[in-house]
């Protein structure tokens, strides 16, 4: 074993950084200043959900699977981010649902087989890190997963999805399309995104995403079969399904991952994510680091970031 180091795997927080598309932007502002007092003190005002962070169970759902009421973040143990790692080169294209043949490939590409990641930190990279910065591309444009992938990391029994993606699921399952709040947000051509997607992957391909076309295009005995576990515990089933399908199992997530993500892709090594100590916080913002073998890094450029004042 060669000497350990630890590579940064998190975006830089500041206060004209890309967020979530109906999230305000954090406010920083000083109430001490070294000219004047001899001290620099700032305030912070943001989301818990701002950039590099973690899920709780209650940040998307009521109930788990078992009975329990959602899980806060303080009723989590101290180590639930954390353990030992592996991060997978996601090959899928643009716009797609991560499927577990994709996940599958990426494991044997990593040397490893599924039954190995049992009790595992599993990262994603996808590449999308590369293009973190507040534009459509990375918001509503992004690969991800669904209520598939979900079902697939639960039944692996990982601890940890971290992925590199602006959410958990996929931007059609999320209120950027037609489920939750539904925005339905125009995407570069003037239609909404939901529009698009259908023009781009048909019908079928877009059913994925909302429960009522799922239900026409295949039936309700297909959408219980696919979405009814889910539905059963109050939720309805195509908004967010791999949150609510991992977080009600008990497999917490990390959303954006960044910083130099690449220099540990297809490698294991120690992952380390520690959310503040809130009181019954629906999540928190986190500085995720791998602690890797030297030898072990992958060749990579250093992720120089270019959007807003960096």
């Amino acid at each position: 074993m060669g000497k350990m180091k630890m590579v940064d795997l998190s975006h830089p927080f500041f206060g004209d950084m890309p967020l979530w598309p109906y999230f305000s932007k954090p406010e920083i502002a000083p109430m001490h200043s070294m000219a004047k007092g001899g001290v620099l003190t700032q305030t912070i005002k943001c989301t818990m959900h701002t950039g590099t962070h973690a899920d709780a169970p209650r940040h998307v759902m009521e109930r788990m699977f078992d009975g329990r009421r959602a899980l806060y973040s303080h009723e989590l143990a101290v180590d639930a981010y954390c353990g030992d790692a592996v991060c997978l080169d996601i090959r899928v294209a643009d716009w797609q649902l991560i499927m577990p043949k994709d996940l599958e490939d990426a494991v044997a590409r990593a040397g490893m087989k599924p039954s190995e990641l049992k009790g595992m930190v599993v990262c994603l990279n996808t590449g999308m890190h590369r293009k973190f910065d507040d534009s459509k591309m990375y918001y509503h444009y992004s690969l991800g997963c669904g209520i598939d992938a979900g079902k697939w990391f639960v039944k692996h029994q990982v601890k940890v999805v971290a992925m590199d993606q602006q959410a958990l699921d996929h931007p059609m399952h999320t209120s950027m399309g037609n489920n939750g709040t539904r925005m339905k947000l125009e995407g570069y051509s003037g239609k909404t995104i939901c529009d698009e997607f259908i023009e781009k992957y048909g019908i079928e391909a877009y059913a994925e995403f909302d429960k009522d076309v799922y239900i026409k295009v295949h039936g309700k005995a297909k959408y219980d079969e696919k979405f009814g576990e889910l539905e059963a515990i109050g939720c309805y089933g195509t908004w967010e399904p791999c949150h609510k399908t991992l977080l009600g199992h008990g497999v917490v997530g990390v959303e954006n991952l960044g910083g130099d993500l690449d220099m540990v892709k297809g490698k294991r090594f120690r992952f380390f994510a520690l959310p503040i100590r809130w009181h019954m916080g629906d999540g928190s913002m986190v500085r995720c680091v791998a602690e890797i073998d030297e030898k072990d890094i992958v060749p990579a450029e250093p992720h120089i970031y270019k959007y807003g004042a960096m």
